[in-house]
């Protein structure tokens, strides 16, 4: 006997899932804030799945004095990648949709969960490398550090906030939506 398909609503839920990945490219997914006595306003550093914003230049004219390697797109290659995984991930995702089988749920559900593993694991990865790879002959001489992923940090005389933005909670929003179908399926 042949499972039963997933009702229409799931199938909404999860297109609505495919829809807010697409949505999430437009926005930030996550920053850091650099305040210190000269930059009371502070400095930003904000990551887009394709590009970074903010204030790149004066940061990395900072760094130069810690021996940090500045930082630029070119220094991400995500960047060049990351739209199109997205984009494969909403399609699988309407796809997913589409057939209303829960097993291709389940595989949906956990090819979410190993993506944001992967990148919170590559977002350590790069902050590891950036504050722990510093050159030796810098004019300001301080231990090798790892910010944090989310939270408070502080270096010399600044304090760093890292943070998950508006395009983190659209993707976040989409796994809700995976999630809603086994809730209203588990009857079934």
């Amino acid at each position: 006997m042949p499972a039963k398909k997933m009702s229409v609503s799931s199938a909404i839920s999860i297109s609505i899932a495919g829809v807010l990945l697409i949505i999430s490219l437009f926005f930030p997914w996550w920053g850091m804030n650099f305040i210190a006595p000269q930059y009371p306003e502070g400095l930003d550093i904000v990551v887009y799945p394709n590009k970074l914003k903010g204030d790149i230049e004066i940061i990395n004219g900072l760094n130069h004095y810690i021996g940090m390697k500045p930082f630029s797109e070119e220094s991400f290659p995500e960047l060049a990648y990351l739209p199109y995984l997205i984009v494969s991930m909403a399609l699988f995702t309407v796809v997913v949709a589409f057939l209303r089988k829960k097993s291709w749920l389940y595989a949906l559900i956990v090819v979410f969960l190993i993506g944001g593993a992967l990148g919170i694991y590559d977002i350590h990865r790069w902050l590891v490398d950036f504050g722990t790879n510093l050159n030796d002959n810098a004019p300001i001489r301080i231990d090798p550090f790892v910010p944090p992923i989310f939270g408070e940090n502080r270096i010399a005389n600044f304090t760093t906030f890292s943070y998950f933005t508006t395009g983190s909670y659209i993707v976040g929003a989409a796994f809700l939506c995976l999630l809603f179908p086994l809730w209203k399926e588990r009857r079934k």
